[in-house]
């Protein structure tokens, strides 16, 4: 496992996922404060690969320069607002759902083995009962035999 790449990795994800959430709030913005801009706003953004939040914002400084900075501010302000609480949040997050996945897991399993052993109990006393009955008939035609001897 490479703890580095992963690292990098993940915090490029962040920074592209935080550059989409600004986006939509510069948008939200936009649409309460100058309908033209956020409609040519809107029309960029779906037009450009804000996959890659990077490459989106440097796309738009090109056409433009203000609505770039707006984003890369609000950006910023959501980075300082949620970095503080993720490391926890994650942490508790992936913890609670591995205990959900291991308990629905178990759930599961133990559904099966509970079926199963519940069908050999069935098997076996299908067994018993046949045997029972096998015995019982043989028992009723020596039964049989001795009364007509």
């Amino acid at each position: 496992m490479n703890i580095k790449r992963t690292t990098k990795s993940t915090a490029s994800m962040l920074i592209n996922y935080l550059t989409y959430e600004a986006v939509k709030t510069v948008s939200e913005q936009l649409q309460e404060t100058d309908l033209l801009k956020a409609h040519w706003f809107n029309q960029f953004s779906s037009r450009e690969k804000i996959q890659n939040g990077d490459l989106y914002i440097q796309e738009l400084l090109e056409v433009h320069q203000e609505l770039a900075f707006r984003v890369m501010t609000v950006r910023e302000h959501l980075a300082n607002e949620i970095l503080d609480f993720l490391p926890e949040m994650t942490r508790t997050g992936i913890q609670q759902s591995n205990m959900q996945h291991r308990c629905q897991h178990l759930e599961r399993i133990m559904s099966v083995q509970a079926t199963q052993g519940y069908a050999e109990c069935e098997d076996l006393a299908t067994n018993l009962d046949s045997d029972s009955t096998s015995d019982s008939n043989e028992e009723l035609d020596s039964d049989s035999d001795r009364t007509t001897t």
